[in-house]
């Protein structure tokens, strides 16, 4: 893109406690679109425009949120506040070997309401408006049926106006009242997706695919497909090529929140700032090595590594 590309990134940001192994609590905001948001935003540099849409409350830690974002350099001109809601809540907890359990409380969070709310008009009439709008399948799953219905007619709009949509299937079964209720939900969208960003065991557990070669059968319209498979090779098909990048080892794995969260972010901005798939492939897998050496979510902003070549 020859101008600094607009991107909409639609989705929740929970409040995020983090056991410490003591039995303390560390309190921090996170969720998997938000997290992308953030590090999209920190690898695109300030000339980007990355905005975030959700639905908050008018609570003090949904002001502690929209301050941090606004910190980050994300857009808030799409987050609606909702008199009397508050955000959900997640805690994570973390096992010896740096694998997640998290715990949920999210079944009255105001993102549930985002786009069926009488405030939610002009919000989904400027989502065609955007170069890139990038969600996830938790998006999906807590924007309920009237939501995801509103959201398809934005990303219809939004393509026929030349806009890219980028999706990452982040299946989480519990979000959903049945495995068929999910397939349904992600056949809808997935017909107006430009570049998918797929964890290959999401797509086992929903799906049923037994190997890489089924996802990318099941896939032929998506014009690129990005296959995350954690600490093996990212598979790529890309304007019908296939590319295989392999991801960098770690020593000590700490926590893998946002790992994929992180490469989709590096990944998308790579893409962005014109890079082959390859290049963008290993800009997600330096961040998401440097991502899974710290607790939480989001890293500091100095814990950012440079891209080569920059």
């Amino acid at each position: 893109m020859n101008s600094p590309p607009r991107i909409a990134l639609i989705g929740e940001c929970m409040i995020e406690l983090q056991q410490r192994a003591d039995g303390s609590l560390q309190q921090s905001f996170g969720g998997d679109t938000l997290n992308t948001a953030v590090y999209l935003r920190r690898e695109l540099g300030d000339k980007s425009v990355v905005d975030y849409v959700t639905a908050l409350g008018d609570d003090s830690f949904s002001d502690a949120m929209c301050q941090q974002w606004s910190e980050e350099g994300l857009g808030l001109s799409r987050v609606q506040r909702l008199p009397g809601r508050l955000p959900g809540l997640y805690c994570i907890q973390v096992d010896a070997r740096g694998e997640r359990k998290f715990l949920y409380w999210r079944n009255e969070a105001a993102v549930r309401d985002c786009f069926t709310t009488p405030t939610a008009g002009p919000i989904l009439a400027a989502l065609p408006t955007y170069d890139v709008l990038y969600f996830s399948g938790i998006t999906l799953a807590v924007l309920g049926e009237a939501g995801r219905q509103h959201l398809l007619e934005s990303l219809v709009e939004a393509r026929k106006r030349g806009a890219s949509v980028v999706f990452d299937n982040n299946y989480r079964a519990r979000l959903w009242t049945s495995v068929e209720a999910a397939r349904a939900a992600y056949r809808k969208v997935l017909t107006q997706v430009d570049m998918a960003l797929l964890t290959e065991d999401d797509e086992h557990a929903l799906f049923g695919y037994a190997d890489s070669e089924q996802v990318f059968a099941a896939y032929p319209a998506i014009e690129e497909v990005v296959l995350k498979r954690g600490a093996e090779d990212c598979l790529i098909r890309c304007a019908g090529e296939r590319f295989a990048v392999p991801a960098l080892k770690v020593e000590t794995v700490v926590d893998t929140t946002a790992a994929g969260d992180s490469f989709s972010a590096a990944y998308l901005a790579g893409r962005l700032k014109g890079g082959t798939p390859e290049q963008a492939a290993r800009s997600g897998h330096r961040l998401a090595s440097r991502v899974i050496q710290v607790p939480g979510a989001l890293i500091p902003r100095d814990g950012i590594p440079v891209a080569a070549g920059e």
